[in-house]
């Protein structure tokens, strides 16, 4: 498999899954091997399959097509639901200018953090939660109740391990007493060194108290990011896109020869493409890294952005008179429709997860959801 053709992550698991299974075996989570295995069967022959029937009722045409695996580390499944949860965001928009705020995790702490990971990424959400709301309370011209989406990221671009979470946060709040809404629009929103300074001090605290020992070379100086990024909508969208597709595209993996995968990534600094090559067990054991803890929620909304928020939320369009459709220009892409082979008419799925479809049955090649056709 060289440049030139779309290389499928399925098949890199199926050349080096062996290899790296017998390579990082004590590193191996259970977790990592259902992952594996569930990948490495998506949209396979050999895998399960779903029926789709013509709706037109004069043609009847059922084919079978090898079933998505689903799975949340995937960049072939879950993009419908991907783009219902960036529209979701965008349809929470308020009329306030929106900052991306970045609270990594140092180096010394990553150890730390991937042998307890439902516990510090835990510690992360909560710390940062209060953390926020702390500071928007206090805040001489907010002084209210804040609203924020975070969104946890494990990977660097170039496929490391590198906890961090993004937050997407409006610079305004709302007296939950006086329904009194506030915005802040001078384009700093909080200091991002008396961020990082109280976002350590309540994770090293939080860390101890769950009975875990801080590493004695923990630095004193974190590191948290807080810029402007306009209304919020491109913000939303880069972090949607990592949400439930994986931390690499398949159109990112370049070559995959001689035991060798090389892959490009988006320097961060220089803005243009680099790339990177590991031997194929290496590559599958950077991916197992981003595989989070059964269960565990990536992406959170707090304060008025909640879920259960939905009634203040509208309540506020409305007193502010923005609708959240018309601040946003682009349109998302629709998710493809099935076509039928012999009249063209749309196909609709009747059947799904059928582990053995009848033999001599003809497959659709159908266009998958990143528009491409797929045999």
């Amino acid at each position: 498999m060289g440049r030139g053709q779309m290389i499928l992550l399925s098949s890199i698991i199926n050349e080096f899954r062996d290899r790296f299974l017998d390579r990082y075996e004590n590193s191996v989570l259970p977790s990592h091997t259902k992952a594996l295995q569930t990948m490495a069967q998506c949209r396979q022959e050999y895998g399960p399959h779903m029926l789709a029937k013509c709706t037109d009722h004069n043609c009847g045409k059922q084919v079978y097509i090898p079933h998505s695996c689903g799975h949340r580390n995937c960049p072939h499944c879950q993009n419908h639901e991907n783009r219902q949860w960036i529209e979701n965001q965008l349809s929470k928009r308020l009329p306030a200018q929106y900052y991306l705020i970045t609270f990594t995790l140092p180096k010394q702490l990553r150890d730390l953090a991937w042998k307890n990971q439902a516990t510090i990424y835990s510690l992360m959400f909560a710390c940062v939660q209060d953390l926020l709301k702390t500071f928007t309370q206090k805040d001489k011209k907010l002084g209210g109740a804040a609203g924020f989406t975070t969104i946890l990221h494990t990977h660097s671009r170039a496929l490391d391990y590198h906890p961090h979470i993004h937050v997407v946060m409006p610079g305004a709040s709302i007296n939950t007493k006086t329904a009194l809404w506030r915005v802040k629009s001078s384009g700093y929103l909080f200091s991002h060194k008396a961020l990082a300074q109280v976002f350590r001090a309540k994770i090293l605290q939080a860390i101890v108290d769950h009975g875990l020992s801080v590493p004695e070379d923990c630095p004193k100086q974190w590191v948290v990011d807080c810029k402007d990024v306009g209304n919020g909508d491109k913000a939303i969208i880069y972090l949607g896109r990592y949400l439930y597709r994986g931390v690499i595209r398949e159109q990112d993996i370049l070559q995959c020869e001689n035991g060798m995968v090389t892959f490009r990534y988006l320097h961060a600094k220089t803005g243009q493409y680099r790339s990177r090559t590991v031997t194929g067990e290496y590559f599958l054991y950077l991916l197992m890294l981003h595989v989070l803890p059964k269960g565990f929620r990536r992406a959170r909304c707090y304060g008025f952005l909640h879920p259960c928020s939905k009634k203040l939320i509208c309540f506020l369009q409305m007193v502010l008179r923005v609708n959240p459709l018309n601040m946003f220009a682009k349109k998302l892409k629709e998710r493809p429709t099935i076509t039928c082979p012999v009249c063209g008419a749309a196909m609709k799925i009747v059947l799904t997860k059928i582990a053995k479809p009848p033999a001599k049955q003809v497959h659709l090649p159908y266009m998958s959801e990143h528009g491409e056709i797929v045999m």
